[in-house]
């Protein structure tokens, strides 16, 4: 059974009470006899231990790159990967000509 905390408005009278889960809360102060009770919250501090508390925890870790698959299309072929040299050699070729 949990430990209740309940404080009259009227009187400022504090006191703590084992209470069921399904029992009423109480509303008459037992000092002055007022109906002025509140329940005290109090937090509840939480820890997490373990594994299963994080995104990663609730999955299998897969290898970075296997998790999509390249298309034929994505990967250029070595000589044109580089933009530069292509551009290189259409000005040589047309200043020999010239000459």
């Amino acid at each position: 059974m949990p430990t209740y905390v309940y404080e009259c408005k009227e009187c400022g009278h504090r006191f703590e009470i084992f209470q069921s889960f399904k029992a009423d809360p109480l509303d008459a102060c037992p000092e002055c006899r007022e109906v002025a009770l509140r329940k005290v919250l109090f937090p509840a501090g939480v820890v997490f231990k373990g594994s299963g508390f994080y995104v990663t925890d609730s999955r299998p870790s897969k290898p970075a790159t296997s998790g999509k698959k390249k298309k034929s299309g994505d990967k250029k072929p070595d000589g044109a990967s580089n933009g530069a040299a292509s551009k290189k050699e259409p000005a040589k070729a047309g200043a020999k000509k010239e000459g």
